[in-house]
């Protein structure tokens, strides 16, 4: 059995979890997932099994877009409800037009420090590692881009926002940088992922779903559908490892005859595509 699962993953479980529920029932142990989501998280997980682990690496997808909840007025070491709370202040007046102003001041490029309590490492230590060793460590910004921010609702301290944003974007992060242009202490408390890449959260299944078998796979074809293609008479190319000329650029899905995806190829600047990954 090869293909690829959609999990709207429960709060509670870590992803691991997920691929190890995965594993229990498809009873096989090549399993994995793609793009990492906080045990307290929910929403898409892709989770690849057997042959379509080979197609990981080009389902992780650039952009994905969460529905996230900050809560203004108390401020948390992890960024998050589960963390300890660091600073309280009472909430005053704030407009919608107020939130409005500073979620749409976060579009575009710009840098982010991460959270020390995330699984980033520094000098082969994860940083909350350091956290939890009370060691302090230089947690160096990231750029990063906020593609689109939308607000969903507004109740005195409780924000929920809809946002696209690139790879490597921490959320958590993002919600207190907002809270703190409010001019609050705020951590986020809830985070939903409801799409990722081409993947949203309502063609996702339940655990309750996979035990019930009430579930399909999609083909690894399906899940590459929306790459660019070149359909080649002749696979022996790929076989071969040979370089394919063409004018596309980025990564290029190289398909057989009956539109089989046989490798994911890459241009080179100079007219050609090589060979990245065979998916056969």
């Amino acid at each position: 059995m090869d293909g690829i699962l959609l999990i709207n993953k429960p709060a509670g479980y870590t992803s691991h979890d997920i691929v190890g529920i995965v594993r229990k029932k498809l009873h096989t142990k090549k399993v994995g997932h793609c793009g990492t989501l906080d045990p307290d998280a929910t929403g898409v997980l892709v989770v690849c099994v057997n042959k379509a682990t080979k197609a990981i690496q080009f389902l992780m997808s650039d952009s994905k877009i969460y529905r996230a909840t900050l809560s203004l007025g108390k401020s948390t070491d992890t960024y998050d409800a589960s963390g300890k709370v660091l600073e309280e202040k009472e909430i005053g007046e704030i407009s919608k037009e107020q939130v409005e102003g500073v979620l749409n001041s976060f579009l575009g490029h710009s840098k982010q420090k991460p959270p020390i309590y995330s699984a980033i490492k520094v000098n082969g230590k994860k940083l909350y590692e350091y956290a939890r060793n009370g060691e302090e460590v230089e947690i160096k910004e990231r750029d990063i881009e906020i593609m689109m921010i939308q607000l969903i609702s507004f109740d005195k301290n409780e924000i929920v926002f809809d946002v696209k944003c690139s790879k490597g974007t921490y959320i958590r992060s993002l919600c207190v940088d907002i809270a703190k242009k409010l001019g609050y202490p705020g951590h986020m408390s809830h985070l939903t992922r409801i799409v990722s890449g081409d993947f949203s959260l309502e063609k996702c299944y339940t655990l309750e779903d996979l035990q019930q078998d009430r579930y399909k796979l999609l083909s690894v074809d399906e899940a590459l559908d929306s790459y660019p293609k070149i359909i080649l008479k002749d696979p022996t190319v790929v076989y071969h490892g040979k370089m394919i000329k063409s004018d596309l650029t980025g990564q290029v899905a190289i398909c057989d005859a009956n539109k089989h995806v046989l490798a994911i190829y890459e241009s080179n600047g100079e007219g050609y595509l090589k060979n990245v990954r065979g998916l056969w």
